[in-house]
């Protein structure tokens, strides 16, 4: 799906889907059906506040539609005055979670000071993003980090979460390979890697670092730590 939505993005600004003239949701949810095909499943149409075009979800990738359901628009909708980027902000509001139900117990628990501020991360051991965060986050105070291994760069990522996961102190194993560049030692047992990759799946995670706050909202890759802490900070008022 995702190369799907980034060849139509490079192909045509507008792409025609027919010469007929629609209107309304059912008939742009018609339209879009019928260009897609098998391909994608249509989660939901809705009208936008964008020139009157509908959105259409597909999973977590949203396109437009006019509302003659002649073309479709593909890519980031930016008000320029505000310079919000209001197709991200729609994205990340569907990508949004119950933070309740993720099952916490599975992950590496790092608590700092009060440990007020709440969130989670999914890292790959392998991602230099996540190995720069990981420094980065030593000075963070009054937080509780809920870290899940999740190897998706390589069969060794899979091998450094499973032998992360198997140590009797995982919070100082996941510090010695993040933040010192001591290699794990190897280990068996029957760790929860296989249920973290399933989950990690099932919330579309793509890439890593990728982070779930308290009020479950998504932010999808590295960010600058003075704007995680913003964004914690506003949450947890």
């Amino acid at each position: 799906m995702k190369k799907l939505f980034a060849a139509l993005m490079f192909a045509l600004p507008a792409l025609a889907f027919s010469s007929t003239s629609f209107a309304g949701e059912a008939e742009a949810r018609k339209a879009a059906e019928n260009f897609f095909g098998e391909r994608a499943k249509i989660d939901s149409v809705r009208k936008s506040n964008v020139l009157g075009l509908f959105e259409v979800q597909i999973g977590p990738d949203v396109f437009y539609v006019d509302d003659k359901g002649q073309y479709a628009f593909f890519g980031d909708v930016v008000d320029l005055k505000s310079k919000q980027n209001l197709t991200e902000e729609r994205k990340n509001k569907l990508s949004q979670i119950k933070f309740s139900d993720l099952p916490l117990n599975l992950a590496i628990k790092q608590v700092r000071g009060n440990g007020k501020r709440v969130f989670v991360s999914f890292e790959d051991p392998n991602c230099g993003y996540c190995k720069r965060f990981a420094k980065e986050t030593q000075n963070l105070t009054d937080v509780t980090i809920y870290i899940y291994p999740f190897p998706i760069l390589s069969a060794d990522s899979y091998e450094k979460s499973r032998n992360i996961l198997c140590a009797a102190d995982q919070n100082k194993a996941w510090n010695d390979w993040m933040v010192n560049n001591v290699t794990p030692p190897t280990l068996k047992c029957d760790s929860n890697v296989d249920k973290i990759v399933a989950l990690g799946q099932k919330l579309n995670v793509r890439g890593t670092p990728n982070f779930f706050l308290a009020d479950g909202s998504r932010i999808p890759g590295a960010i600058p730590l003075a704007q995680l802490e913003s964004r914690l900070n506003a949450v947890t008022k």
